[in-house]
């Protein structure tokens, strides 16, 4: 007998709140229920202060949901946020241009994470300039120089990190707390990419997305770590803003394209990261320039400079210029990226020097 979605509701409407007597369903904690074939996922908004016995609600709900004819796997994944207006999603407009800051009375202020040495946002001010492939490579350089590195894929939208490290499966949760993270090419790491299905898209409000940032940061056994890299979305949403509020980033590396529309935006990540205190450690130039594997020819095909200049305005170091070159990509689909699979290479050397000039920067 196939799994059907009013089955699994009907069975969730039996899981009850005993504080408040609402079910599962009724109460509103449930979020993006998903059914692919005989596996059920969904999350659970819940208070924070409530986790213990909320923790139980979830236990629950999933024995019931295996017990069900037809259904082998459920996964409940319980996200937190808080109602304080600190934690409110607030659109940040031309005619509020307050610094984006954790309000001191609250006393709430960024936290750093146990265990973790530092930790460096990877940005964008757009989509499509190679964010991702810059962290995936960046944090495999950083672990070739010997560092301990986590790489933490908070792209939600678009959680590209598994494919590029060559990570499958479901981290682990011995406890029903705790996250095991997933490990290869020396770069440990956890994405959402590892909870859902490649087809499936995250349809997340903006609670939800702070919730799961921070229980990636907070519940994940990272251990002891050199730098944690979180590859951010595009952009300057909910996610960049929570990591900015709520844990102490070291500062920000960000990636970008030579031509002109994509600076612009860059211009903009750089404006927030500024109004929330985090410091550039530099830019990086992506897709700088292509040699023609024929013919030799080097052509710039997006411009070449404007990261260059963006970052002599700015004071701030470019860390580097990343050529357009098959084997980046072919690297980054076939799970090994192109400092591991290509190691010595010219475009591998490239990020490596990065990576150290990353480091010197910390070392200084």
């Amino acid at each position: 007998m196939a799994l059907d979605r009013e089955t699994v509701l009907e069975t969730l409407k039996t899981v009850r709140d005993p504080s408040s007597g609402d079910n599962l369903v009724s109460s509103g904690m449930m979020r993006a229920l998903q059914l692919n074939g005989s596996k059920v996922r969904f999350v659970m908004e819940i208070d924070p202060s409530r986790a213990t016995s909320m923790e139980q609600l979830r236990s629950e709900a999933e024995k019931k949901l295996v017990a069900l004819e037809g259904c082998d796997e459920a996964t409940i994944v319980m996200t937190a946020h808080s109602q304080t207006a600190d934690n409110a999603s607030t659109p940040v407009t031309n005619a509020q241009p307050t610094p984006i800051k954790p309000k001191p009375s609250l006393g709430t202020g960024p936290q750093k994470v146990p265990g973790i040495e530092r930790i460096v946002a990877i940005a964008s001010g757009k989509g499509g300039v190679g964010k991702s492939t810059v962290a995936s490579n960046l944090a495999c350089s950083l672990a070739a120089e010997g560092w301990k590195v986590g790489l933490l894929d908070a792209d939600v939208y678009g959680p590209s990190q598994p494919r590029m490290l060559g990570v499958s499966g479901r981290p682990s949760s011995p406890d029903g707390q705790i996250i095991l993270p997933m490990r290869n090419h020396g770069v440990t790491m956890i994405s959402i990419g590892l909870m859902t299905n490649d087809d499936q898209a995250v349809v997340w409000r903006g609670p939800m997305l702070m919730g799961a940032l921070q229980q990636m940061m907070n519940q994940v056994q990272w251990g002891a770590l050199d730098v944690l890299l979180v590859d951010l979305p595009p952009g300057t949403g909910d996610v960049q803003m929570t990591l900015g509020q709520k844990f102490v980033v070291d500062g920000a590396v960000v990636v970008s394209t030579p031509q002109d529309i994509a600076l612009l935006d860059a211009r903009k990540g750089i404006d927030m990261f500024t109004q929330m205190d985090i410091p550039i450690l530099g830019l990086i130039e992506n897709m700088s320039t292509h040699i023609c594997s024929e013919c030799g020819h080097e052509e710039h095909i997006f411009g070449h400079g404007g990261v260059a200049a963006e970052a002599k305005k700015l004071g701030a170091p470019l860390l580097g210029e990343i050529p357009l070159h098959l084997a980046i990509r072919t690297a980054a689909d076939g799970g090994a990226p192109v400092v591991v699979s290509r190691a010595g290479s010219q475009e591998a050397s490239a990020f490596r020097e990065i990576a150290i000039r990353l480091m010197e920067n910390f070392e200084s």
